[in-house]
């Protein structure tokens, strides 16, 4: 073998080894072949540092084994959540993720979209702002969150029954006034359900409510929205006391912010006002007995991940599910009373 020869290429493994190229090419993709061959060919892999070049395998059979992946962010922990399980998901099936961070912008949604077909992608997974995507009909995807048409499958958590779980739970915990608090994408979305469903679960319990919505599509600042939520609440807090005694926000985010804005108006959270988010995000995502930043409506993120991906992997299924619906469960985390 020749030793000036920086990468290693399938046929130094063979000399390497004392096999046949063909050899290789079996023990590299799983066929049937003798155990002392396996040995010898994965020690020459092993010490010549041999890569395979899945991509180049991946256009002779017609496939690259790459998944394009379009996330808003990955700072916000909700979606860096999702993309780790994403990525562990294709990760198990020997597929390899390409993230595109789109800023939730509708053009570079798109743009990705373009990028992600001429690098022959086996398909795309989105969460996307874009209500006109314009996605070939040749490349599969599978949406997040947002429903496009039924040719294309959605999944998402049930977000209704998480809304009427806010409202039931803080029914349970004797709440008689409460406030919904949103910020979010005015388009047509799973999440925007999390409002009927608070709505009904009011109704249901006989709750006095209020609601307060922002809209990403009136261009606020983060502190234009956190200004108008806490000019919101101070005009609800009289005399050092609250006309409400329990709010429900979208998202685990939101409600971090509304605790400090209660806590720096003098109100003690759970004592004087009971918060619930949802998201199900934790301090420290990456240990299990880590706790949850707020009492919380969680989102089986692990499970929307999977879904996800077995659908974009499905091709055995002639009709896929328009929409995919996930359980969700309430979780104590320090906002609400015991």
């Amino acid at each position: 073998m020749k030793q000036n020869r920086t990468v290693a290429r399938m046929k130094d493994v063979a000399e390497e080894a004392g096999v046949s190229l063909g050899t290789v090419s079996k023990v590299i993709n799983g066929k049937p072949v003798g155990e002392e061959y396996v040995r010898k060919v994965n020690e020459a892999i092993r010490k010549l540092n041999y890569h395979v070049n899945s991509y180049a395998q991946g256009l002779k059979a017609s496939r690259t084994y790459t998944v394009a992946v379009l996330m808003p962010n990955t700072y916000h922990p909700f979606y860096a959540m999702l993309t780790y399980w994403l990525n562990a998901s294709l990760t198990r099936r020997g597929y390899r993720m390409l993230l595109c961070c789109t800023d939730s912008d509708p053009r570079q949604e798109q743009e990705y979209v373009y990028m992600a077909q001429q690098n022959k992608v086996d398909g795309i997974i989105g969460l996307t702002y874009n209500d006109q995507l314009q996605v070939s009909e040749d490349t599969p995807f599978v949406s997040i969150d947002r429903p496009f048409n039924p040719q294309i499958p959605c999944v998402a958590s049930d977000n209704f029954a998480g809304g009427q779980m806010a409202a039931e739970k803080l029914a349970d915990l004797g709440c008689r006034k409460v406030l919904f608090l949103r910020t979010g994408s005015s388009l047509n979305n799973e999440p925007n359900k999390r409002k009927a469903g608070f709505e009904n679960g009011c109704i249901a319990r006989g709750l006095s409510y209020e609601m307060k919505i922002l809209s990403d599509g009136e261009w606020l600042t983060e502190e234009d929205i956190e200004e108008q939520f806490r000019a919101f609440l101070a005009s609800r807090i009289h005399d050092g006391k609250p006309d409400f005694d329990g709010i429900f926000c979208v998202t685990d985010s939101l409600a971090f912010i509304v605790r400090r804005m209660l806590e720096e108006m003098g109100l003690r959270v759970p004592e004087d006002v009971q918060l619930i988010g949802f998201d199900g995000t934790r301090w420290l995502a990456h240990m299990e007995s880590s706790g949850y930043m707020c009492s919380t409506i969680v989102q089986p993120i692990e499970s929307i991940a999977e879904m996800s991906v077995d659908l974009l992997l499905e091709n055995s299924m002639s009709i896929k599910p328009p929409l995919v619906c996930l359980p969700v469960t309430f979780a104590e985390g320090g906002t609400t009373r015991q």
